[in-house]
């Protein structure tokens, strides 16, 4: 028996790395296509899976981590300009996104003939309020497509942060469907603010903690223990977080920030168990609520013109009021940038997770509300998540980013940066030599790229435009001043 789980396991997994091989040269996400591989094992129970329960947990541990890894991977630098937006894009356009999706599925419901109270329309609504932190991460980082006006930490940071908002709302719609009883919005507000505030402060507790502990407990005897030891501290950060009332989600983000803004032992191998991880649960994750979903109830009528309904009504009028909301005091950005930021308003793992929560606390008519989520969910990721590139072209938002001609692995311990510029006309208006190339302090170029070969420059060496340095510097903050001053566009931080 357990021979034949394993042999399952195997096989689904192969399917799932085939189709995420496929997603790449398609343009589609890859976790839609996970999603149909798991749908399609589990189409007539050829793969028999129909535990709610474990697939909640699944997607418990999967978001930790998925949410933990894109704070490591997420510079502060970055986001600290967005920071203001992305909260109220992560609060705000949440609940305002609950409220005209609620309102609509309750106007919707008598002409479909389905019998909904407001309450019930709020929940349906609730569970689908946030974006998914997996597929927004995953798409926007494996198309390696820069974007204009900080548009990708701005995305990021929402779908890494919302899901508190939309995990609450869910929470008491719930329990004022089983109960019964009417909404209390001063206890609402209250349980939102304090599970938001202990998050924070315990994310950002945990995540200064685990930088010591990472630093401090010596274990370079075997150093894959660290990956194990930070794999814990995340787990702990989010359970205990959960247990003493704060928001799990939005702790192990903010700890993932921390950390990953830190200097900490063994970063690079770290970075590549987390990132393989990251993946493996991600696959495990939509595997599973494709093998849970019910073919045959999702093309009932009632099901399926809600479902294709609701995801149209969420992509070109909630997110849209929902985003021009929300970003109205924000003056920065532009009226294209706007667009993009309610395109890129993904439904993924998260909704369908949230879905769950009602079926195990034993909501009557979840099952329906988990059957019309996991089908907005496939309408957000075939219409938004096949067009996230097309639509930044299309507005001008995007430009390619450059690849790093050179590939290095910087020991840990070693505190000096490396840096790629790319050499300008604008660059050698002083001479055309490495000497006459006035930089910071403390800053080495340590070798030259030209024609596809390398070698180590000296003083009196002639550069030429479109060549590639790679600098080394005790102060990289000063030598990324400094090569802008001189025109460069090229960097990237190796």
């Amino acid at each position: 028996m357990n021979e034949n789980f394993l042999f399952v396991g195997a096989l689904l997994l192969f399917a799932a790395v085939l189709a995420g091989k496929a997603a790449y040269r398609l343009g589609a996400p890859a976790l839609l296509l996970f999603l149909g591989v798991g749908v399609l094992f589990g189409y007539n129970d050829f793969v028999e899976f129909h535990s709610y329960d474990f697939a909640g947990f699944i997607g418990m541990v999967a978001m930790c981590i998925i949410l933990f890894s894109g704070g490591m991977d997420t510079k502060f630098s970055e986001i600290r300009p967005v920071l203001a937006p992305g909260v109220v894009m992560a609060t705000l356009g949440v609940a305002l996104t609950a409220l005209i999706v609620g309102g609509f599925i309750y106007l919707l419901a008598p002409w479909l003939g389905v019998e909904i109270s407001f309450t019930m329309a709020l929940l349906l609504a609730a569970t689908m309020s946030s974006t998914d932190s997996a597929s927004v991460f995953s798409i926007l980082r494996t198309k390696k497509q820069g974007l204009m006006q900080n548009l990708r930490p701005l995305l990021e940071l929402e779908s890494g942060s919302n899901d508190p908002m939309a995990y609450i709302l869910t929470v008491v719609l719930v329990s004022l469907v089983k109960d019964g009883a009417e909404l209390e919005i001063s206890s609402a507000l209250s349980t939102f603010f304090i599970q938001m505030a202990l998050g924070a402060i315990y994310g950002y507790g945990f995540g200064r903690v685990t930088v010591w502990i990472m630093n401090h407990i010596n274990i370079r005897s075997t150093p894959s223990l660290y990956s194990v030891l930070l794999l814990a501290c995340a787990f702990f950060t989010f359970s205990f977080t959960t247990i003493t009332y704060g928001n799990g989600y939005l702790a192990v983000y903010i700890a993932g920030l921390v950390v990953g803004n830190h200097r900490i032992a063994y970063r690079n191998m770290l970075g590549t168990f987390f990132d393989s991880f990251t993946w493996l649960l991600q696959i495990i994750l939509f595997l599973c609520l494709g093998l849970i979903v019910n073919v045959h109830e999702l093309i009932k009528p009632e099901v399926l013109f809600m479902g294709l309904a609701i995801g149209i009504f969420m992509i070109f009028l909630a997110r849209p009021v929902a985003t021009l909301i929300s970003l109205l005091p924000f003056r920065k950005f532009t009226g294209k940038a706007r667009v993009y930021v309610s395109w890129v308003g993904l439904r993924g793992a998260v909704p369908i997770i949230f879905a769950i929560f009602p079926i195990t606390q034993g909501v009557e008519g979840a099952e329906y509300i988990f059957n019309v989520v996991f089908l907005v969910t496939i309408v957000s990721l075939l219409i938004q998540g096949t067009t996230v590139s097309a639509m930044a072209n299309w507005l001008g938002l995007s430009y390619e980013e450059p690849d790093a001609t050179f590939k290095l692995t910087v020991p840990d311990h070693i505190r000096s940066q490396f840096t790629e510029i790319g050499v300008t006309a604008s660059m050698l208006h002083n001479g055309d030599t490495l000497k006459d190339i006035h930089l910071p302090g403390n800053t080495l170029v340590v070798l030259v790229y030209r024609d596809n070969k390398y070698f180590v420059p000296k003083g009196f060496t002639q550069l030429h435009p479109g060549d590639k340095l790679l600098v080394v510097s005790d102060n990289n903050e000063e030598l990324l001043t400094k090569v802008k001053t001189l025109g460069i566009k090229h960097i990237i931080e190796v």
